[in-house]
């Protein structure tokens, strides 16, 4: 076993000559993001007429055709569906949003998604469109039957 050397032990140092300190200090520094830019500014109205015109977008001629082939391909089937209905839904979604400030990719349709989240709440109206925004795109979700009635025991213990 090698001897230590009398007095501080010696600092490791990484390749890069920086103790363990500062490297994770720049590491830190190097993955750290500012702050998000806010929501593009939208009233509760505003938001009801977005919506409305995201969902009326679904209908459109070309939109339901290119949403039919992508249900067709993903066969009811939940990660196909991500892989085909998903991205369909975000480009039509995003062909709308543009016009109101965010931005046309996948963060826009995010951020357009937490804005309408934060309405939900206290405007059943924009609960009402938000539901049926989700329907155009998402399978409708059953529940497993669960209790006596269908079936199932419960255990005495």
């Amino acid at each position: 076993m090698p001897a230590r050397s009398q007095g501080r032990s010696r600092r490791r140092l990484f390749p890069c000559g920086r103790s363990l300190g500062s490297a994770a200090r720049a590491c830190f520094v190097a993955v750290w993001r500012p702050p998000r830019p806010n929501l593009p500014a939208l009233s509760a109205e505003q938001a009801k007429v977005v919506l409305a015109e995201v969902i009326q977008a679904f209908s459109a001629p070309e939109n339901a055709v290119r949403m039919d082939e992508a249900r067709d391909n993903a066969c009811n089937d939940m990660g196909k569906m991500l892989q085909f209905v998903l991205p369909v839904a975000t480009q039509i979604q995003q062909e709308v949003i543009k016009a109101y400030g965010f931005s046309c990719d996948g963060e826009g349709v995010l951020k357009f998604a937490r804005l309408v989240k934060s309405y939900e709440a206290q405007d059943p109206e924009i609960a009402s469109l938000s539901g049926k925004l989700k329907a155009l795109f998402l399978p409708p979700m059953t529940l497993p039957p669960h209790g006596p009635a269908s079936g199932g025991s419960v255990a005495a213990s």
